[in-house]
């Protein structure tokens, strides 16, 4: 084949990858692993992590929100402890309900970057948050905030690329988020999903999703 097909064919695959990336409604993880989905064992190994404490962790899991998971980890580790470990085990922000002080719970997270999230309210994708974001910082910097993220997505029309953002999402429930489809309530979403998973992790997706 020609040189220039191949370019082509390239070409095509960096436009597909960079249009599911637009898509992605949680932030992609740049050095973070999601405290609701991590393996026992490599939670074991995080700053000021325990096998005790991890063990501790995944019992008490899933953790609704920041805020929750900060409240579980605030009576075993100290603020400064907590501070070295969230940049490698954290649980997503909801950008469009987060706390003023759960958003301060981003590592490296100033009064100003805060003042930035809360002002461009409501996300609509995330999109925009990389789009607003971008103005205040370089790329880097918003690939490092956005991990912290995630905008709730409409279950009715969001894309295959949008639901398999959400940490430990695989094929199978996939395929039942769009059988059910649409949704018409949360009591239909918790009978429908509460087939295949127990309560708290029926909790866990619907905090990604906005339902009618």
């Amino acid at each position: 084949m020609s040189t220039r097909f191949f370019r082509s064919a390239a070409a095509f695959a960096a436009l597909t990858l960079s249009a599911g990336l637009l898509q992605a409604q949680v932030g992609k993880p740049v050095t973070i692993k999601d405290a609701n989905t991590a393996p026992e064992a490599e939670i074991a190994t995080m700053p000021h992590m325990t096998a005790a404490l991890a063990k501790e962790l995944v019992a008490a899991r899933p953790f609704a929100n920041t805020a929750a998971y900060d409240a579980f980890l605030g009576t075993k580790l100290s603020k400064e402890q907590r501070a070295e470990l969230y940049p490698k085990l954290w649980v997503h922000l909801n950008l469009n309900a987060a706390t003023r002080e759960e958003i301060l719970l981003v590592p490296s997270m100033g009064p100003r970057m805060v003042r930035e999230f809360l002002e461009y309210r409501p996300y609509k994708s995330m999109a925009v948050f990389r789009k607003e974001m971008g103005k205040y910082v370089n790329a880097e910097e918003v690939a490092r905030l956005e991990q912290y993220t995630f905008v709730p997505m409409d279950i009715n029309t969001a894309s295959d690329e949008d639901f398999n953002t959400i940490p430990g999402f695989g094929p199978r429930m996939l395929r039942e988020f769009k059988e059910y489809r649409p949704f018409t309530s949360a009591e239909h979403f918790k009978k429908e999903i509460g087939k295949y998973v127990n309560a708290k992790e029926v909790a866990r997706l619907q905090s990604f999703v906005v339902l009618p």
